[in-house]
């Protein structure tokens, strides 16, 4: 027969299970030097872009390009917090990788899952006009954007009512749009979302970029592009992800 036991529940504190959102970084260098200038290239100009987020290392590609080698964990832990990043936890990487991430104060996760960027499935037709943002949550800016200023929404889209000059910077994690030319660098999707989008009424950009993947103006735009309202999505083919950019017509 079953048997009822009474229990108690310590009055200072309780265990539960937790989840906790991290940053992760795929590490595929072992090269210090490199990494701290890619980093200073990608986020030197942005110094609010993390603010004291956890951090996952990943070591999976780095174990798969070069399991012998040595990395020097303080000092790329050093690097990493000088970006506003807490490394919390490591994946991957050989037996000797792991030792010396651990001894260097990082927890072993081996089951922490890593998300993939996801591009945007090719549309069947452009979309007549620049899509409206959803009003929740978008950061709305009225004002011209002069070179040397930057602007960020973090955690929503962006929406710029006036022109985006050379040397300005937009940055968004969702969509950006830009209801006047946009002639600065546009960062849409920055931490990773492969769905964001930019849209501009014209497309004349120093930069654009979607999770990562960009291109510049060393790469001249076609002439149906150029200083056209123009849509740019990111979207998966077998050579990898790729910025496509389609012309908005009425």
């Amino acid at each position: 027969m079953p048997v009822a036991l009474a229990g108690s529940a310590p009055a200072t504190f309780e265990i539960k299970s937790a989840n906790l959102p991290l940053v992760a970084l795929l590490l595929k260098s072992a090269e210090l030097a490199d990494v701290a200038r890619d980093l200073a290239q990608r986020f030197g100009d942005i110094p609010d872009f993390f603010d004291q987020d956890p951090l996952l290392v990943d070591l999976t590609p780095l174990q798969d390009s070069d399991p012998e080698a040595e990395l020097d964990f303080p000092a790329l832990l050093e690097l990493l917090r000088g970006y506003r990043l807490l490394p919390l936890a490591v994946r991957g990487g050989s037996p000797a990788q792991l030792a010396a991430a651990q001894a260097a104060g990082l927890v072993p996760a081996a089951d922490a899952l890593v998300q993939k960027t996801q591009a945007a499935a090719p549309a069947p037709a452009p979309a007549a006009a620049p899509a409206a943002a959803q009003p929740q949550g978008a950061l709305v800016i009225d004002r011209p954007l002069r070179s040397g200023q930057q602007v960020y929404a973090r955690g929503r889209d962006l929406i710029v009512r006036a022109i985006v000059n050379p040397g300005a910077e937009v940055i968004a994690d969702g969509h950006i749009h830009v209801y006047a030319p946009l002639r600065g660098k546009a960062i849409a999707g920055a931490r990773g979302d492969g769905q964001a989008r930019i849209f501009a009424l014209s497309m004349e950009p120093e930069l654009i970029s979607i999770a990562g993947i960009y291109r510049t103006s060393e790469n001249a735009l076609p002439p149906e592009i150029w200083g056209q309202p123009t849509q740019v999505r990111l979207v998966a083919g077998p050579d990898g992800d790729k910025l496509v950019m389609e012309p908005l017509k009425a």
